[in-house]
């Protein structure tokens, strides 16, 4: 049997971007349907806003700022590993501070 060998950062970035799949697909079918409701009981427009618009702005602002979060990757790395980057650096120059011979070179 074959081992399974993941990369942590494409698994989280898959698992995120399967995660947001569901929340747009339970987003569109719950917004249809109070949009459906809002038609069939006070479907007049009276000068106001229709209730169902509250629902579908905020969480669609939502939706939206998940979605960037998962698809959405404009330097090309994703905190950890610039975290990751940024430690590795900081001990390459401690180890360069800590090395006594480093006045000789």
């Amino acid at each position: 049997m074959e081992s399974l060998q993941r990369d942590p950062y494409l698994w989280q970035k898959a698992k995120a971007r399967a995660k947001f799949q569901s929340h747009l697909v339970t987003y569109m079918v719950i917004n249809a349907m109070l949009w459906v409701i809002w038609a069939l009981t006070d479907g007049q427009f009276h000068g106001g806003l229709p209730w169902p618009i509250w629902t579908t702005a905020f969480w669609g602002f939502g939706l939206v700022m998940n979605g960037i979060a998962a698809y959405g990757n404009t330097s090309g790395m994703s905190r950890e590993q610039r975290t990751q980057r940024e430690y590795e650096q900081l001990m390459r120059e401690q180890a360069r501070r800590a090395d006594p011979l480093d006045k000789y070179r």
